[in-house]
């Protein structure tokens, strides 16, 4: 079974009042070509169709006309779209009629009663477990081992087994989400990986914004990402993620396919370093006319920006194809015996990785993807070590 795994597309998706309808219908085309080229069986988006869950009639239409262009582009594949906590799980399935004329299956709320309404049986190719955002206090103890199981009663010929979910799951990497912890991201309380079930063969998750893998030993539970920056503090690489096993038991193959966002987002400076205020509108004044993008600064400042900085950034941009969006400012400290120092509670409470982005922030060490990977994979021989 070959699988198009996506998520968190957050259609209707404004950055600092500017419109982003040209970015998600270049997303959307993206997705439409993906399918024609790579045929696959399923077309599974997990969550966050939509930044609100009071869309605009302009942006669920966009969204309508997508769907029907993914389905053209391969008649017989399965589409699957599970709602996210961005989304209004009811509104996802008032048309699930019409949509299944498409092979379009929309699951919006969790059905406790009736849990069979939550497995999709691909014909000859395999499973799906499909499970919308749900609050965990709504989630009956043992759900999703409770589907598994129907699934392996079913599964007579060992087919692939892939569960979906949109939630946070304890050891994931959430940068680029603010106010996040080890504890909750956006809201969501993390899974224990162990509460999620044992038997399926592909874990598809949504909800975290950074394409990974979650280390479990198994190299089968994955967050896709999300195919365009949320915010400026995305700044790794966009993808959606295609998965391929061949049967019940096997690990799964995943191959990222990027996608171009025709308008990055850009920090100036590049490097994640905080500038001077008149060297951050140098470099607004040097950066290329004729890039199209959204720019945010990152400022020292000794006490506060002047007044006029926004007016002024503005003004630098009038000639060019950026947008100016936000100035980041920080203030100036007189030395490093001045900065915070954590107390032991404040320590404990702290996610490793955040400690060090910090430290290598005040170094100003820009502490990129291949840093991060390189970290997990340390913590995660760390964890493993301590808990032999």
């Amino acid at each position: 079974m070959k699988i198009l795994h996506t998520s968190d597309w957050h259609l209707g998706h404004s950055l600092y009042n500017y419109d982003r309808s040209e970015e998600h219908t270049a997303m959307l085309q993206q997705m439409v070509n993906i399918v024609k080229e790579q045929q696959p069986d399923v077309f599974l988006l997990c969550g966050d169709v939509y930044h609100t869950s009071q869309p605009s009639a302009a942006v669920q239409t966009l969204f309508t006309e997508y769907i029907v262009k993914i389905h053209n582009a391969n008649p017989s594949m399965i589409i699957v779209i599970t709602a996210g906590n961005h989304d209004s799980g009811t509104k996802h399935e008032i048309f699930q009629t019409p949509w299944k004329a498409l092979n379009v299956n929309t699951i919006g709320t969790l059905d406790k009663e009736n849990p069979e309404e939550h497995i999709l049986e691909i014909p000859d190719k395999g499973f799906v477990v499909a499970v919308p955002y749900a609050s965990e206090r709504n989630i009956p103890d043992g759900f999703f081992q409770q589907l598994l199981d129907l699934v392996a009663e079913r599964n007579k010929n060992g087919l692939p087994v892939i569960m979906s979910a949109h939630t946070t799951v304890q050891g994931c990497d959430f940068t680029g989400h603010e106010h996040g912890s080890e504890y909750t991201v956006g809201g969501i309380d993390a899974f224990d990986i162990a509460q999620m079930g044992d038997g399926y063969d592909y874990l598809a998750l949504g909800h975290i914004h950074r394409e990974q893998f979650v280390h479990t030993g198994k190299h089968n539970v994955r967050y896709c990402g999300t195919p365009i920056p949320v915010s400026f503090d995305e700044n790794y690489t966009h993808t959606v993620s295609i998965v391929e096993i061949d049967n019940h038991g096997d690990t799964p193959k995943v191959n990222q396919i990027e996608i171009d966002n025709p308008r990055p987002l850009v920090t100036l400076p590049t490097n994640g370093c905080f500038v001077s205020w008149d060297e951050a509108k140098k470099l607004l004044e040097n950066y290329d006319d004729g890039i199209p993008s959204y720019i945010r600064l990152n400022v020292e400042v000794e006490d506060f920006l002047p007044v006029e900085a926004n007016a002024e950034a503005v003004k630098l941009t009038e000639s060019k194809e950026c947008l100016f969006c936000h100035i980041n400012a920080k203030r100036k400290e007189s030395s490093r015996m001045s900065e915070k120092v954590l107390s032991i509670q404040e320590l404990q409470s702290e996610a490793p990785i955040d400690i060090a982005k910090r430290y290598a922030e005040d170094l100003c060490i820009s502490f990129d993807e291949e840093m991060t990977s390189v970290f997990n994979d340390v913590l995660q021989l760390i964890n493993e070590d301590s808990s032999k």
